[in-house]
């Protein structure tokens, strides 16, 4: 089954991204036959910049984008909102990668689920 999750809001701030992301690493670990698959949207293309520094105790999203790209999760992000943020030439988390609103048509039409934060 391939799980697709479209992100939109700032890696920090909210819970969203750190919701999803949860949910996304227990799918991985309890459904192994599962594909995993983030798009990062809007602010959410922030979220794939490296060096993230947050306080002890605190969740770091950068750590949970790594561990779902080191189980065979693909994470993009859209190439137009990176560019809008003045990112999209920037050093990325390694794994994450810059892509298009066509990739994104082709997931969905690919995900058996698509979930949306």
């Amino acid at each position: 089954m391939k799980i697709l999750f479209i992100l939109n809001d700032a890696p920090y701030g909210s819970e969203k991204i750190y919701n999803a992301l949860r949910l996304a690493m227990k799918v991985q670990q309890e459904h192994t036959e599962a594909e995993v698959r983030v798009f990062l949207m809007a602010d959410a293309v922030t979220a794939g910049l490296p060096n993230q520094s947050t306080p002890q105790g605190y969740y770091n999203i950068e750590r949970m984008l790594k561990a779902v790209i080191n189980k065979q999760g693909q994470v993009k992000m859209c190439g137009t909102c990176a560019e809008a943020r003045g990112i999209e030439k920037l050093t990325l988390v390694e794994g994450v990668e810059v892509s298009t609103m066509s990739q994104l048509a082709q997931w969905v039409v690919e995900s058996e689920k698509v979930l949306t934060f």
